[in-house]
């Protein structure tokens, strides 16, 4: 049985690893998953190198732990709060837009932490990617359940394929943060949230709501 000076040696050193990832993910964002060694990360945050290897073992459990804690942070900002809208395409609409709002706000310093990610190792074998890949999936997928609910709630075009439209919306996103942070492109976001909502509009069934059209007045008798 733990004691109470037991709980809270355990408490502190949570909250130091939580702090640990934070600047890690901040750090992997700018200077890329593969710049992000126990050493690097030491300075960064005036820690013994010792004192981290204590808490990830290798360079490739400080990457993992690092993903893990993008990870959260993306469903903290992203997810959760989609998630408060009504399935369908409110829901759909509104991954899309808090998508966006979180890249442009830079949650992460770098930009998206998962379009440097993915780019930096689409092409390298090892856990680390194989966890990359998972996430992307799982967006991936999450975007295309969102579609098939509109759909099935009769809002959203049946015709529409939705693996094909969450590919296209995907590459917008990840289009526009590329753009940014290769060329500065500032108008990178706005044009990419354009194209993204053009798309969802077309093939939107909703009833739009607004003022009826006036009828033929009476003649007088």
């Amino acid at each position: 049985m733990k004691t109470a000076a037991s709980k809270a040696r355990q408490a502190q050193g949570d909250k130091s690893h939580q702090a640990i990832l934070e600047e890690a993910v901040h750090l992997a964002s700018v200077e890329g998953l593969e710049g992000l060694t126990i050493g690097r990360l030491a300075t960064a945050i005036g820690m013994s190198k010792s004192g981290l290897f204590a808490h990830f073992g290798s360079k490739e459990g400080l990457q993992l732990a690092t993903v893990e804690a993008a990870r959260s942070i993306f469903v903290d900002k992203v997810i959760a709060p989609a998630f408060k809208a009504e399935k369908g395409l409110a829901r759909l609409n509104r991954l899309c837009d808090i998508w966006f709002d979180y890249a442009e706000s830079h949650v992460f310093r770098g930009g998206c932490f998962f379009a440097a990610a993915a780019s930096e190792f689409d092409s390298r074998p090892g856990r680390v990617r194989d966890r990359i890949a998972e996430i992307m999936r799982e967006w991936f997928g999450l975007l295309s359940q969102s579609i098939s609910e509109a759909q099935e709630a009769k809002e959203f075009d049946p015709t529409v394929d939705p693996v094909q439209l969450a590919f296209e919306i995907n590459s917008l996103e990840i289009g526009a943060n590329w753009a940014l942070q290769l060329f500065d492109d500032q108008n990178a976001f706005k044009r990419a949230r354009e194209a993204v909502f053009a798309r969802l509009k077309a093939h939107s069934r909703r009833r739009k709501s607004g003022p009826k059209a006036p009828g033929k007045k009476r003649k007088a008798s």
